[in-house]
């Protein structure tokens, strides 16, 4: 069955399963565990093929991103309390994972300081552990560049150390010259 985005859900009734293809490409099957009128989310339950007592994927899709659906049939209340399982410690896991991804990513964006400063900042971190120091940026915990962020700017550290920020330095700020010139 095809959708032209305008279906009004009737056709996601609770436990159905259902032969999806999105628009992104995707193909799956999945069981709808309830459909969302106002937001046109369907929720659908994954994984239903393989060991019933297995873990499960859950879906939330708009409707207008599927492209087309086929019936598979019906099947039990997929939220029957007794047939459901949550695995609370993976769950709590993801949830301190992603908690301190966030942290991390955080740290890495500099208060107060210019796009060019941050986008140093971001060129020495792909080769070299840096951290932020109020607008400074410290290098190997111990080489310091203070703005302007220039080669001049390099402070502290063994001399290898700050000759090696500097050549990353200089080739960052000619590739922002480039850039910069470029548009």
């Amino acid at each position: 069955m095809a959708m032209d985005g305008s279906s009004g859900g009737e056709e996601f009734a609770v436990g159905c399963l259902l032969s999806i293809k999105t628009t992104f490409g995707d193909e799956f099957e999945g069981q709808v565990i309830t459909y969302d009128r106002p937001s046109n989310i369907v929720v659908l339950q994954e994984g239903l093929k393989s060991n019933p007592q297995s873990r499960r994927n859950i879906r939330l899709l708009k409707a207008n991103y599927i492209k087309e659906f086929s019936f598979l049939g019906q099947s039990d209340d997929p939220l029957d309390l007794k047939k459901c399982y949550l695995d609370l410690n993976s769950l709590q896991s993801k949830e301190d994972a992603a908690v301190r991804q966030a942290e991390i990513d955080v740290e890495r964006i500099g208060v107060g300081v210019t796009a060019e400063a941050q986008s140093i900042f971001d060129a020495l971190s792909k080769t070299l552990p840096v951290r932020w120091d109020k607008s400074v940026i410290v290098v190997m915990n111990e080489v310091r560049v203070s703005s302007p962020y220039l080669a001049e700017s390099v402070t502290g550290g063994t001399p290898a150390a700050n000759e090696r920020v500097r050549k990353v330095l200089e080739l960052e700020r000619r590739r922002l010259q480039t850039r910069g010139s470029g548009q």
